[in-house]
């Protein structure tokens, strides 16, 4: 049976409750295993690299439980996931995080292969193991870390933003098949705005908030159930400016 999960003010309740965060070595995916784990959830986390989990599983002990994920080889990563849900005894949260951006001002064509690789057939990777999990238990949620990005295209990272246009409507899609086919789980897609990770490669940026923020936010969508959510929040507003404004 799944562990029963509510909000009470900004503190997660919770019984028993499990989560996968996907590329959880460091920025949004890190704090948010972070996050989980300080609330007593059991928390599997991955990452390309053992290594790179190192520190967070020697500070955290058994409340998370690491597995060496490449999101760049579908096959690997279907198999990795669907091996760490076994082993956690059934996942009540995925958070589907892994992703990369590169800053492309010679149009390379290595860079744009990368990324399209990680965020688009990488994505979907995660996500069908996801999806067919939660299907077998009748509930759960998913949770899928889009861009503002996805709003326009960018001269210098034109694959980032097309893939994460991607995401946002395939996760569009899971939804309405999810909402037939086991209508108890919830699908949100998240869009952050600026946050301070090594992801971070713009040459200007405004409204950072720290990876802790973001992931506080990210859970609480989560757990609320809801659709989308701009993280921080006040990014709704340039995205719908964006849908608006002429190009």
């Amino acid at each position: 049976m799944a562990a029963r999960l509510c909000l009470r003010g900004s503190k997660m309740q919770n019984a028993n409750a499990t989560a996968i965060v996907v590329g959880a070595s460091s920025g949004i995916g890190k704090a948010i295993a972070e996050h989980l784990a300080a609330a007593g959830w059991k928390v599997g986390v991955t990452s390309r690299k053992l290594e790179n989990l190192t520190e967070m599983v020697t500070r955290l002990g058994n409340r998370v439980v690491p597995k060496v994920i490449d999101v760049d080889d579908p096959e690997s990563t279907r198999e990795g996931l669907r091996a760490l849900a076994d082993e956690l005894g059934g996942v009540d949260l995925w958070v589907l995080n892994a992703g990369t951006g590169i800053l492309n001002r010679d149009f390379a064509w290595e860079p744009e292969r990368q990324t399209i690789a990680t965020n688009v057939m990488g994505f979907a990777a995660m996500t069908d193991v996801a999806v067919h999990h939660c299907i077998g238990r009748g509930e759960g949620r998913i949770v899928g870390v889009s861009s503002v990005a996805k709003k326009r295209g960018h001269p210098f990272t034109a694959s980032y933003s097309g893939s994460k246009a991607f995401v946002s409507l395939y996760l569009d899609g899971v939804r309405q098949f999810l909402r037939r086919k086991a209508p108890k789980v919830s699908v949100t897609e998240v869009a952050p705005g600026y946050i301070d990770t090594p992801l971070q490669q713009f040459d200007e940026a405004f409204w950072v908030v720290s990876a802790e923020t973001a992931a506080k936010q990210i859970v609480a969508a989560a757990l609320a159930r809801r659709k989308h959510a701009y993280v921080p929040r006040r990014w709704a507003v340039i995205a719908a400016l964006l849908s608006i404004m002429p190009r």
